[in-house]
């Protein structure tokens, strides 16, 4: 018989491949920028709109979908409708989003790699979970954010060198979790399978 812990984790961790995709999408996002660093930032501005605006569907399916099983759930969809409204906000006004980008996604990623740091301490009670790496790429990415906030004009090749690390850095956290995600569902569908 299923206990009820099984069963939460079990379902709680079913959607593990929508971290995935995210990781993917933000490591692709951080090789264009430093693949193409003398495009122009308009470019680079509606690309981080378009992908602020998939993370956040991908968050609110993901938060909607694991909403009785999950107990963040509502920081997850929270994050999700952020991304969202940012995401149309910017792609609706590309011009305006040129000036106030470094402060967008200094606070998107703020906001990310807190969620980060708080998902490493909720995997820290799971045996073999190595939450102590995902911590740490989360407080890497705090750093990413509170540089684009301590000096937003520093622009140019630059804000693009940052911006890049800061989306490859979460798309690394995101693969990570996704896997241990991953691990934690097959786990707990292995127990609850005896």
């Amino acid at each position: 018989m299923e206990t009820e812990i099984i069963k939460t984790t079990k379902n709680a961790t079913k959607h593990w491949y929508l971290s995935l995709i995210l990781g993917i999408l933000f490591i692709g996002v951080g090789i264009w920028v430093f693949m193409t660093p003398v495009s122009s930032y308009l470019t680079l501005s509606i690309l981080f709109s378009v992908t602020i605006f998939v993370s956040g569907i991908f968050e609110i399916v993901y938060s909607i979908s694991n909403r009785k099983e999950m107990d963040n759930w509502g920081w997850v969809l929270t994050g999700g409708i952020i991304d969202l409204l940012f995401g149309l906000w910017l792609m609706a006004s590309p011009l305006l989003s040129i000036a106030i980008l470094p402060f967008v996604v200094g606070f998107m990623l703020m906001f990310r790699s807190m969620m980060a740091i708080g998902f490493a301490f909720d995997l820290k009670d799971f045996p073999d979970s190595g939450w102590g790496w995902l911590l740490a790429l989360g407080i890497l990415g705090l750093l990413f954010s509170f540089v684009l906030f301590w000096n937003p004009a520093f622009g140019g090749l630059t804000l693009v060198i940052w911006t890049g690390c800061a989306f490859i850095t979460l798309g690394i956290f995101r693969i990570i979790l996704s896997f241990k995600l991953k691990h934690l569902h097959n786990l707990s569908k292995k127990i609850s399978g005896f």
